[in-house]
This record gives structure tokens, sequence and C-alpha cells, in this order.
């Protein structure tokens, strides 16, 4: 796994990276851009164009061919585009009847929930709730330092986003049984423990974000920085906060939502024989998995999907709408 990420970065991503500099618009010239040894041999090889051109043009022109004849050979539009109303209209009614079919037994499902179950999900969810913010706040104090560092420093991201997409690509739950069985050692439980799953799970989407945001500030404006000498609180309040905040919010959006989603592994583990737990709406809805309790399982779910949309509506979306009014780069 390491080494097909490794080559993905050095053949694929890096090179990627470089080539993308020349649609970055600045009105200063960059000290420092995006290398990459691989785009270099690209544009200097005189032997892979040759290939290309043998290998590719070809395929394309006997793909434009078999395009154009069976273009040619298609029905009248009229015609056609009578069928696919007519398929169209078939498949929203069958997509319909499954739909209602399906809130029906959910609602048959949900009606024969106990008050003390439902007592069990909501004090999970605020569990869970309050979990899910401690883990992003604490992932921000890292990343945002970090990844502002890393996309400032073109030389310095050539070597530290490989060894953070390592890190990245490694799953989650492929290293809480090591960490589980330090915890228990160490005379810790699953509540720490889910803390550190969920760090794991969703520190990265913040930082990459943050790196893209930092790699993206215009030149001028780090040089108008430089000219009337901000301090290091002033340049970050001026200039990198504001410049990243839009990137920063997506990472956040995307954070958030994974830790939702690692919250069901993280609360609730099987390991040695023995099953682990913390109060959480993860815990509820792997529990509810284990005993085949199905309507717990269901308003659980059901419950966490409306926590994710009321959180997306009342606090990101908002968040968005500043980020593309008053935290916009115009150029």
């Amino acid at each position: 796994m390491v080494g097909v990420i490794v080559l993905m970065d050095q053949l694929i991503w890096r090179p990627v990276i470089a080539w993308a500099e020349k649609f970055k618009f600045e009105q200063v010239e960059a000290v420092e851009t995006a290398h990459s040894p691989i785009l270099d041999l690209v544009r200097s090889s005189r032997i892979l164009p040759l290939i290309a051109g043998v290998l590719l043009r070809p395929v394309l022109e006997r793909t434009n061919i078999y395009f154009a004849r069976k273009c040619a050979a298609a029905p009248e539009p009229s015609r056609r585009v009578a069928s696919a109303k007519w398929i169209a209209r078939v498949a929203a009614g069958l997509v319909l009847v499954g739909l209602g079919f399906a809130f029906v037994k959910m609602c048959a499902l949900l009606v024969t929930t106990t008050g003390s179950e439902l007592r069990t999900i909501l004090i999970g969810a605020g569990a869970t709730f309050l979990r899910v913010e401690f883990v992003l706040a604490l992932a921000a104090l890292w990343t945002i330092p970090v990844g502002v560092t890393i996309g400032l420093h073109p030389k310095l991201s050539a070597v530290a986003q490989p060894i953070a997409q390592i890190a990245a690509s490694i799953p989650a739950t492929a290293l809480f049984p090591i960490i589980l069985l330090i915890l228990i050692r160490a005379g810790g439980g699953l509540g720490i423990g889910s803390l550190v799953l969920l760090l794991i799970g969703t520190q990265w989407y913040i930082l990459f974000n943050v790196i893209a945001g930092a790699a993206a500030l215009p030149t001028d404006l780090k040089e108008v920085c430089s000219v009337f000498q901000f301090g290091r609180l002033e340049r970050w309040r001026k200039l990198l906060l504001p410049g990243i905040f839009p990137y920063l919010i997506t990472g956040f959006v995307t954070a958030s939502g994974g830790a939702w989603n690692a919250s069901i592994v993280a609360e609730y583990f099987h390991f040695r024989g023995q099953t682990f737990l913390t109060t959480g709406l993860g815990a509820v809805i792997s529990g509810a998995t284990d005993s085949g309790n199905f309507h717990v399982l269901l308003a659980a779910t059901v419950v966490m999907a409306a926590m994710v949309v009321t959180i997306n509506r009342v606090l990101w979306r908002r968040l968005y709408a500043l980020a593309s009014t008053r935290y916009k780069l115009e150029s």
C-alpha cells in the first residue's frame, strides 16, 4: 500500500501539481514553485511525443469515426425524445412506488421504538455530537499551522505531502486494535480510544484543504505583507486565516461527515473476544446491528442523518456563504 501511494504521488500527483502552476494567476512571479522531475522529463523528451502520436492518434481517429457512424445511424430526434420520455416516466413511477413502500415499512418500524430506547438514542446522539466537535477543534490546533507552513513552501510540500498522504491512506481501523491494546494496558478505555480513532480518521481532511488554501494564496499579497513588514500575528489575522478560510470550511465539512461515519466503528469495538463500547450514537447503531434490533438501528440512523443535515444547514451553509462573499479572493 505504501509503495503504491509513493508511486502514484511521484508519477501522477506531483507532475500534475507542478503542471497546474501554469494556470495560477499571479501579479508577481513566485520565488518558489512546485517541481517534478517526471514532468521535466516529459517536457524535455522527444521520444514520448512520437510514441503518443503513434499510439493515441489512431485510437482517437477510430473513436471519432465510430461515434460519427453511430450518430448517422441513430433514429430521428423526435422518436428518440419520445422513447426517452416514456422510459423516464416508467422509471420515475417505479422509483416512487419503491420509495412509498420503503417509507411505510420505515414508519411501521419506528413506531415500535420504546421511550427508553429513544432516550438512549438521544443521549448517544448528544455524546457523539460533543465528541465530534471536540475532535474537530483538536485537529484544527495542529493542522492549520502545519498546513499553512507546508502550503507556503513548495520545497517542503514536495517532502511533507507524500508523507502525509501515506499516513492518511492507512485506514484508521487498521491502527485501532494497536491503539486500543495500548490504552487497555495503560488503564484507559474506549472513551479515549474513540477520540483517538476519530482524530486519526478526520484530521487529514482539514490538513490537505489547508495546504491547498495556503498554496493558492497569490504571491502579490504575500509580497505586500513583506513590504509593509507585517508581524506574525498580523500576517495570520489579515492574510493567512482569511485566505484559507473557504478551504478551511471545506475541510471542516468533510472532516465532520467523516467523524460521524467513523463514530460507528470508534464507539463499539470487538477485541480479543470482548466488546468495548462507550456512550454514543455510533455505539447504539453498532449494538443494534449486532443484536438484530432493526427498529433501534433505523431510529438511530434517522437521528444521525437528521443531526448531520441540521448542522449542515444551520452552521456550515452559513459559513460557506460567508466564505464565498467576504473571504473570496477576486482578481
